[in-house]
């Protein structure tokens, strides 16, 4: 399992580079927050919350397919957005969100982990520096 350390995301975060100018950032929550707090940093950007589930601790899907758990609170009417998740497996939360934000006029998808539109890296087995060790084993797979 390939761990990455803050400074090594850190860094990532500080030398990409983006095409666009964005107006707001959306992360997905959970996973989304850090990597945008960690973005926000970077653009100075207001950042929103779009609250989906699918998979658990152990990356082990919940249900069929992503659910929205709280309706949206923000508009994204007309705006370019960076829509942040921190791992993406099968791509289909990143779908539905995209979905979900049909009004903006531009959504970029930015992973820490994975294929997306701008992403850190792509490995099959990877830790965040950020997960904290609570006594659930949490095995690759």
């Amino acid at each position: 399992m390939s761990v990455k350390s803050w400074k090594e995301v850190e860094s990532r975060i500080l030398e990409i580079h983006f095409n666009e100018q964005f107006d707001l950032i959306v992360a997905i929550a959970n996973g989304g927050v850090i990597p945008a707090a960690l973005i926000n940093q970077r653009l100075m950007l207001p950042v929103e919350l779009l609250k989906l589930s699918f998979r658990d601790a152990r990356q082990k899907p919940l249900y069929a397919t992503p659910q929205l758990l709280e309706s949206m609170t923000f508009d994204a009417t007309g705006k370019t957005i960076l829509l942040v998740e921190d791992r993406v497996k099968t791509g289909a939360t990143l779908q539905m969100a995209k979905s979900l934000l049909n009004t903006a006029a531009t959504v970029k998808t930015f992973a820490v982990n994975g294929k997306a539109d701008y992403s850190l890296f792509d490995e099959v087995c990877f830790k965040f520096p950020w997960i904290m060790e609570t006594g659930v084993a949490i095995k690759a797979p």
